[in-house]
């Protein structure tokens, strides 16, 4: 474990800020798929995308929660406070960030931190390892970064996915931003991303 805790990024300030700023771009255009690469090799079912996110957004001042799989490991945990220093809460509306490895499982979005009327900004983001992740296919998004609409494929998700997205939607400024991650790969929903058609997101 000791050799795990002692590999974060090899340049902490320059990778940290790079992968900050592709997360910062991913949201400000929603749907696009972008690069994320990175060396980390974190204990497994952390894979080094959703840690390099966790590494450059969150710090001693940002409450992380973790889904089950990610919490059943005790090595995932002792990563993150080695690295951010972040406070892993055991309840989903207590968090800024949630971790989610096991995304076909992620909780009600009611769970979930949704802001206030005068701190929208207090709501939580969710950063989902995903397996599929493609423009190619997939539901039809509107909105502020988006020229037309984009296409995002993304999975496995809840069956509910489309009608949980739209919900999240309809309650903006309130409600949460999305970050997904797959091999290599990064896409931001941010919640002003609006549903131009409320099919059902493929689950893999």
């Amino acid at each position: 474990m000791a050799h795990t805790l002692a590999h974060g990024f090899a340049d902490p300030v320059h990778e940290g800020q790079a992968v900050f700023r592709a997360a910062m771009d991913a949201l400000s255009r929603p749907g696009q798929i972008r690069p994320l690469a990175t060396t980390l090799a974190p204990p497994a079912p952390l894979i080094p995308e959703l840690a390099a996110l966790a590494l450059a957004l969150t710090d001693a001042d940002t409450p992380v929660w973790l889904d089950a799989p990610l919490r059943a490991e005790p090595a995932v945990a002792a990563f993150l406070r080695f690295h951010t220093g972040a406070p892993l809460v055991d309840a989903p509306d207590r968090a800024a960030f949630a971790l989610i490895a096991d995304p076909a499982r992620c909780p009600a979005f009611a769970a979930f931190s949704q802001g206030t009327p005068a701190y929208p900004d207090t709501s939580a983001t969710l950063i989902l390892a995903v397996e599929t992740l493609s423009n190619s296919a997939g539901p039809a998004f509107a909105g502020p970064g988006i020229r037309g609409t984009a296409h995002l494929d993304a999975g496995p998700l809840p069956a509910d996915w489309a009608s949980r997205w739209a919900a999240n939607h309809a309650a903006f400024p309130l409600g949460l931003d999305l970050l997904f991650v797959a091999s290599a790969r990064l896409a931001g929903l941010p919640r002003s991303a609006r549903p131009v058609a409320l099919e059902a997101m493929p689950c893999t």
